[in-house]
């Protein structure tokens, strides 16, 4: 992905509080983790302009990379709007990708129709360590489809969400990343200096970080 789309997009983020930077007053996940970093990629959607722009820039770059793309699919649930929006751009059939398969009715696990083979994006908003993503792009596999690849808004890019992806032969591309949104956040004085080696400490090693 080019630079100035992905310090435009940190820079969206950032403006509409999609990201939040905390490096003083860290978050807890619901993993336990502490972090300097909170990211609510859905808030997009309810600013029509820059909603525009992040959708725009997903599909020129999935019509560009992936030409031959017959399906694009949805991670459920934070993706399935913008997936659906990126689809409705490109004039493609969309699906989604639920977590685990319904307990009741057809007990499907994917949403909409899938043809055999056909040759799916898979569109995410958020990667974190990767395996709720890499669990979706499973389940389409496991369905028939010919998976090219994942396009996703933002990665805070662990090395362990790098390996998962690369172990299992998944191209991932994002519109952004933590080293974008981190130097936009410095160039535009929303944070100090001082905070970003606090903010390098945690993307080396989020499980053990805390700043207390």
């Amino acid at each position: 992905m080019e630079n100035n789309t992905k310090k435009a997009v940190a820079s969206h983020l950032l403006s509409i509080k999609a990201v939040l930077l905390r490096p003083e007053s860290p978050f807890t996940w619901a993993s336990g983790w502490h972090s300097p970093i909170y990211c609510d990629n859905r808030k997009i959607l309810s600013y029509p302009e820059i909603r525009e722009d992040v959708c725009r820039r997903m599909a020129d770059f999935i019509s560009a990379t992936y030409p031959d793309a017959e399906v694009l699919a949805g991670v459920a649930t934070g993706a399935i709007a913008h997936g659906m929006l990126v689809a409705h751009m490109l004039g493609k059939p969309f699906v989604y990708v639920r977590p685990k398969p319904k307990d009741h009715g057809t007990g499907s696990q994917i949403e909409g129709i899938l043809p055999e083979g056909a040759k799916t994006v898979v569109v995410e908003d958020l990667i974190s360590t990767g395996m709720s993503s890499l669990a979706a792009t499973k389940a389409l596999r496991d369905a028939g489809a010919d998976v090219l690849g994942m396009a996703a808004i933002f990665t805070y890019g662990f090395s362990k969400a790098e390996e998962a992806f690369a172990e299992a032969e998944v191209r991932l591309d994002t519109l952004s990343n933590y080293d974008a949104l981190v130097e936009v956040a410095a160039e535009t004085g929303y944070i100090k200096e001082s905070d970003l080696d606090v903010l390098k400490a945690w993307r080396l090693s989020p499980s053990t970080w805390d700043r207390e």
